[in-house]
Order: C-alpha cells, then structure tokens, then sequence
C-alpha cells in the first residue's frame, strides 16, 4: 500500500486488488447485495483506493481496515441509494476503527470454505455455487441445467451436509 501511495506503483496496486477484490466482493454478498452490485462495489472500492492512496496513513490503521472501512461506507451509499435499511452489521458508531482480528478470522472462515468446497462432488459444488453465489432459484437452476428438481435439491442438502461436517469446529462465533 505504501509502494501505492508514495510512487502511485501499478504493480502494487495490481497485487492489493487481486488480494482483496474476491474478499470484499464476499464480504457485500454477505451484506445482502446482488452478485453483481457486489462488483460494482469492489470496483468503487478499489478505485478509492488508488485515488485516495494518499491518505492513508499506517499509523491510524492497517490496510485491510482501511480498505475495508471505504467498502463498508460504499455499501452504506448502495442501501442508502436503493431506500432499502441498512444491515445492523453495517452500521458502526466508531467509523475509523475496523476490527482486524475480525477480518482476519473471516479471511479463514472463507479459506476453510474454499477449501472445503473442492471436496465435494463436481456436481454438489457446481449446484452450490448457481444456489448461493450465483443467487439462482432450483427452479433456475432446473431450466438452465435440465437436471430434474428433485435431483438438485438432493445434492444441495447432501453437498451443504458435508459442507456443515467439514467446517464444524473451523468457525468462529
């Protein structure tokens, strides 16, 4: 980030996105917005970041908060803008304090998930990913697939079962 902010470096900038663009774009679906104003996020986000370099200071916070702080805010923008309630999780009565413990424990709640995801049957994983990140109904899934609903149905709950059993203890509460 410094590399960033002092020599407005490229390269640097190319490594942050490619570190926190998947990270952030998780961290607004889980928020409740759509897949796609999840991107829309990230990119604002990082656009800030290489526009506003210069203000950040290591000193006040770290760069995962830092970063973090402007998604949130960005996301604050987006429930504002849309007239939809913002998600309790969003709203903070201390807007420069971003809690890096927190993040990182999230950061490994998603690697533990990753992970977990390549052990399941090419056919669970492909099911979970259109249910819950591609926000797909089965109904959707049905028409697109051609796989019968009663069939995607199944997988869902056997691939979500052995998701629950492989990250059962991993998760922090």
């Amino acid at each position: 980030m410094l590399a960033v902010r002092d020599h407005r470096d490229k390269q640097a900038f190319s490594s942050l996105f490619d570190h926190f663009a998947p990270r952030l774009k998780g961290f607004a679906i889980r928020s409740g917005v759509t897949n796609g104003q999840a991107e829309d996020v990230v990119q604002d986000v990082m656009l800030s970041v290489w526009n506003k370099a210069h203000q950040f200071d290591p000193n006040r916070a770290d760069v995962s908060g830092w970063i973090y702080q402007i998604a949130r805010n960005r996301q604050v923008d987006l429930f504002r803008k849309n007239s939809r309630p913002v998600p309790e999780e969003l709203i903070s009565d201390d807007v420069d304090t971003c809690d890096a413990e927190q993040i990182v424990g999230l950061e490994q709640e998603v690697a533990a998930l990753r992970s977990a995801l390549t052990r399941l049957t090419p056919s669970q994983r492909e099911l979970i990913e259109q249910a819950y990140l591609g926000e797909l109904s089965h109904s959707e899934i049905q028409l697109t697939s051609g796989i019968p609903l009663g069939t995607i149905k199944s997988r869902i709950r056997l691939g979500l079962e052995k998701l629950r059993h492989e990250l059962k203890g991993t998760t922090s509460k």
